[in-house]
């Protein structure tokens, strides 16, 4: 007679790893606590007056305790392993270098802007801000641009001042618009 052994073999356990902490989100963490401090803290130097029921303290109370809640949020989900997920739907290739030539357009064609907007006004300016970043992002309909910034620097212009009654630099259309 032989004997058979029916021993079950001992599970093997894979060795458990804690996942590494993401120090940049601890990070951003720690840049919304210090903003929402920083928040509720200016909140507390505003004078209010007496007859002002809410005060102008109410926003930035509410914005830094978010903010201060947010960061705690965050620090709880890290601490727990919780990682951002990568966007799958991005189409484009990480191998490619940056394209610095359209980076350094885009600044001169703002530049540009800051430098001539209180001399040519913002209908103008902001026509040809319009413009010049399409031109530097690839366009190579010129007039169309250009129309299609003259006609939305234009409406901001009115928009700000018979909307919001905020008087933008008219420049060389003083008399004009």
């Amino acid at each position: 007679m032989t004997e058979t052994s029916h021993e079950t073999p001992a599970p093997t356990t894979a060795p458990t790893t804690t996942p590494a902490i993401d120090r940049g989100q601890l990070g951003l963490a720690g840049f919304l606590a210090l903003l929402g401090g920083y928040t509720v803290y200016d909140a507390t130097t505003l004078d209010v007056g007496f007859a002002d029921p809410v005060g102008p303290r109410v926003f930035p109370y509410v914005i830094g305790a978010v903010l201060l809640l947010l960061a705690v949020l965050l620090v709880v989900a890290t601490l727990r392993g919780s990682r951002p997920e990568a966007d799958d739907g991005e189409d484009i290739d990480l191998d490619t270098p940056a394209d610095w030539l359209t980076v350094a357009k885009l600044v001169g064609v703002l530049v540009f802007t800051i430098a001539t907007v209180g001399v040519l006004g913002w209908a103008i300016s902001g026509a040809l801000l319009f413009a010049g970043a399409a031109w530097a992002l690839g366009s190579t309909t010129l007039v169309r641009d250009v129309l299609v910034g003259t006609v939305m620097s234009v409406g901001s212009w009115y928009g700000f001042y018979v909307g919001l009654g905020i008087p933008l630099s008219p420049g060389l259309l003083d008399g004009i618009l």
